[in-house]
This record gives structure tokens, sequence and C-alpha cells, in this order.
């Protein structure tokens, strides 16, 4: 397991590896599907919904209990690397307005996925629970007590049940995306400086999109964007600057301090007795880390973590087993439903381990067959698409 959390960082962060690949998928021809990225996200909607499962102890397996940030990060960078390749790559050979299409019709599927997945996991909820139990668990329990206001404010990307909000953020993401693409080919530093500003205003004024009945949305679009734009940027192309900070020995150091200096913060979260060596100088300085905002600590985490990577993992990487790397592609390239039916799968698992066993072996015997389950699908949906051909529409 633990080869296989380092090969997936490796898919992320390894720039001399994707920076070629994105290359190859945004010239003219751009029928090549880079699968490293696939079985990045794969692995990335594994760890998700591990993590997604309350009091899982194979969340130790996953990155959240090792620094700041966790596998929300690298599924956010990952995604905007992606929307590059595949937005910026159709540009030169289909125009702007098939690319424009292309993205908001991605969008509304993300809002479609999302309108099914309430649906499905209200559902649930009442079958399982009458309308009663794991309400406040789920924060469904406004679609029993007030069912029309909770409609509307969900059509209006304004309400998410817990583990569903990062949809939203994602189809805000990409019906602006055509605006990223079009200020980066036209300078992707101002571009990236735009973004930082935009960042910025959220730590420091708290801007924030508005939720339903009270708060904001959990992924702050106006904070999570910035990752998505460095994702972007980062497929974009490489530079003389970008060159020299990843074969800088100077910040490979101080990336490796940070990291050290996390894990030890993070360990204390768990262990009471790491406590004393964080001075109350630098917890004043650094708390509270608030994922919602994408606080710096977080974002500076992610990248330390993926620049060390990228220094230390070799050029050429041939992956694990095989098949479990055909496994994390099919999960990787049908990552929306993916995620959606991790959620469900996640509740279902929350709900067995509070009526029949919270032990580890149940924990266990949850989360691998969660997982093959999602392995499953994926390589049913890949098998769909590749013999559904279409046919006339008939309306």
């Amino acid at each position: 397991m633990r080869r296989t959390r380092g090969a997936g960082l490796i898919l992320v962060a390894n720039g001399r590896e994707l920076t070629e690949a994105g290359r190859a998928a945004t010239g003219t021809s751009n029928r090549r599907r880079d699968l490293r990225l696939d079985a990045c996200r794969g692995l990335a909607l594994w760890f998700i919904f591990i993590d997604h499962i309350p009091d899982n102890s194979l969340a130790w397996l996953t990155l959240r209990n090792y620094g700041f940030s966790d596998t929300s990060e690298v599924f956010v960078f990952v995604s905007g690397y992606t929307c590059m390749l595949a937005y910026g790559g159709s540009l030169s050979e289909h125009g702007w307005a098939t690319t424009v299409a292309r993205a908001l019709r991605r969008a509304w599927e993300i809002y479609a996925a999302f309108l099914v997945l309430l649906l499905a996991y209200t559902a649930l909820v009442w079958v399982i629970g009458g309308g009663t139990r794991f309400v406040d668990e789920t924060n469904t329990g406004f679609f029993f007590r007030e069912p029309g206001p909770t409609i509307l404010h969900v059509a209006l990307l304004q309400f998410a049940p817990v583990n569903t909000d990062i949809l939203l953020t994602f189809a805000i993401l990409h019906i602006f995306f055509p605006i990223i693409l079009w200020l980066m080919m036209s300078s992707a530093r101002l571009t990236l400086l735009l973004s930082f500003l935009l960042y910025m205003m959220v730590q420091l004024f708290s801007w924030q999109v508005p939720a339903w009945p009270s708060g904001e949305l959990y992924f702050n679009p106006f904070a999570w964007q910035f990752l998505f734009v460095i994702g972007a940027w980062y497929a974009y192309g490489p530079t003389a600057t970008l060159r020299v900070i990843l074969e800088s020995r100077t910040l490979l150091i101080a990336a490796l301090a940070y990291l050290a200096f996390s894990l030890v913060v993070a360990l204390s979260w768990e262990f009471k007795s790491l406590e004393g060596l964080i001075p109350s100088t630098v917890t004043d300085l650094i708390y509270p880390i608030y994922k919602s905002h994408l606080a710096p600590v977080r974002l500076l985490h992610f990248l330390s973590l993926a620049f060390v990577v990228s220094r230390l993992a070799p050029l050429e990487w041939h992956g694990p087993i095989r098949p479990l790397m055909t496994a994390m592609i099919r999960c990787g390239e049908n990552s929306l439903p993916m995620y959606c039916l991790g959620v469900l799968l996640a509740f279902i698992g929350q709900v067995m381990l509070t009526d029949v066993s919270d032990g580890l072996p149940m924990q266990l015997l949850i989360s691998v067959s969660g997982i093959a389950v999602m392995i499953l699908a994926g390589t049913l949906l890949t098998w769909e698409s590749q013999l559904d051909r279409r046919g006339p529409r008939l309306f």
C-alpha cells in the first residue's frame, strides 16, 4: 500500500513526465488519453471513499493523517490539469465555440450528477433511517422538514448534503474554465497572479459563496480555484522559471523540512504526547486550519509534497502490478459516477459500523468491499462506453 500511495503522487507531481504528456495531449492529435492521470484519480477516489467513512481506521493508509492537506487537494489539482489538457487540446482543432460548449456541457453533467446523487442519497437515508436517523450526520434533515425550500436551494447550488459539496465547486469551476483558458493563453503569469489575488481575498477578507440556510459552501470556490488554476497552469507548458524552481536544491530542503513539521503537527492531533513539541507561538500562527478556505498551510503542504515527489521520483515509472493499475484507471476514467457511488457506499459503511459492528474487521470488510464495488462499476461503465454506439436522437 505504501508503494501505491507514492505512485499516485508521482502521477500528480512528476512535472517532467506530465509536461511531456501534456504537450502530446494539447497538440493537434488529441486522441491519446494519459492513463497515468486516470490512475491517479482512481487512487484519489479510493482514498476519498475511505476518508468519508467516519471512524475508519483505514484512513491511516490515506494522506489525511500525515500532514495539513489530504486527497481533496490532489483531486482538485489533477482536475485543473486534465481540464487544460482536454479543453486546451481541443481549442486549436475545434475552435472556441466547441471548447466552450464542451466545458459547459461537462459543468451540466456534474450538476445533473449532483442532483441524481442527492435523490439517491435522501432516498437511502429515508429507507434506512425513516427520515429520523442519520439525518444530522448526512445533513439531509432539511429534505424531510422543509422539502420545498430545500429543493429550491439545491437547484441554486446553495445546499448540499455531507460529502457532496465538492461537486458544486467543480460545476462552478467548469463554468468559468473557458475564461481561465482565455486568460491563460493571453498571459499564464497574469492568470496565476489574478487567481492568487482572489485566493488572498478569501484569506484576508473571508470572501465566500453563501450557502443555505446559513454559512458558506464548504469547498469555497474563491479559494479552491487557485489550486485548480495551478494545475491548469502546470499543464499549460514549462517555463524557464518553473524549471529553475523544480531543480532548486534549497527549495527541496525547505519542502522536506516543512513536510516534517506538518507531519509532527498532524500526528499531534491524534497523539497528545506530541503536543508539547509544538510551541504555542507556532500554533497561534497556523490555527485555525480551514479546509473550506484552503488555508495557506494546507496549500503549501500539498505543493511541497508534489515538489518533493517530482524531484525524488524516477523519470520512468512503470507502476505496481498491472491488475491494480488497471483497476485504478477504470475508476479514474469514470471519476464523476465513481465519486457519487463512493458517497453512497460510504454512507452504507457508516450505517454498518453503527448498527452491526465498529471493529477493525468490519472496517476492513467495508473498505475493501466498497473499493471492489467501485472497480466493478468502473469496469462496467468503461465496457459499456466501448460497446455503445450512439444511435439517432428521437427526441
